[in-house]
């Protein structure tokens, strides 16, 4: 009766366990295999890990998603300890399209921020335990095609305290101004001589 329909409800991503964020200590190639390269790999444990892996973008000091050994990632796929061109691998190091998130765009494994904190599970870091609501806005609510906007509404239909979110302004990065020329002044309520943008 609002007028804001919840379209769809959705996790904010699959369902998986067992992935840590983890530090790359070091990285060798693969004495029997071009493409894949031995790494050593601190996820928390207490102890160096050995994974071998076959991401174009894996390299000392990077952070990124380890899946442990007994993990299980989307489609129930389970991690465990196994060989590979006769090494040993004891976990897997993760892309975002293994674990079912979005793709950044970059080849290989989903690195994460530097100060990521190593040992922490990858779903606290970034919040994946969480719900997506999808609304179907009609165009005569444009007040609610934000976060704040919606939140006001949903405080007024709840008769609650509206707590605006912080949400800070972002400066122009262009200060190049566009002239306007109004050719009918009489039918412009407010006359304006430049139109500021941002690049």
């Amino acid at each position: 009766m609002a007028g804001l329909e919840v379209e769809e409800i959705s996790p904010a991503a699959p369902a998986f366990s067992g992935v840590m964020v983890a530090e790359v200590k070091s990285v060798e190639k693969h004495p029997d295999a071009d493409r894949l390269n031995i790494t050593r790999v601190d996820a928390g444990t207490g102890e160096l890990l050995q994974i071998v892996c076959g991401a174009p973008n894996v390299r000392a000091g990077m952070k990124v998603p380890c899946a442990l050994a007994g993990a299980v990632l989307p489609g129930d796929f389970k991690i465990k300890p196994t060989k590979m061109r006769g090494q040993a691998s004891n976990g897997m190091l993760c892309s975002a399209k293994e674990l079912g998130l979005p793709e950044t765009g970059a080849d290989g494994l989903l690195e994460l921020p530097a100060d990521a904190p190593v040992g922490a599970k990858l779903r606290d870091y970034l919040d994946l335990d969480d719900t997506v609501f999808t609304l179907k806005i009609t165009p005569n609510r444009a007040d609610c095609l934000s976060i704040k906007g919606l939140a006001r509404e949903v405080a007024a239909l709840a008769q609650c305290a509206f707590a605006a979110p912080d949400i800070p302004a972002v400066p122009a990065a262009n200060a190049a101004a566009v002239p306007v020329r109004i050719d009918v002044p009489a039918d412009c309520g407010t006359v304006l001589s430049a139109v500021r943008f941002a690049a």
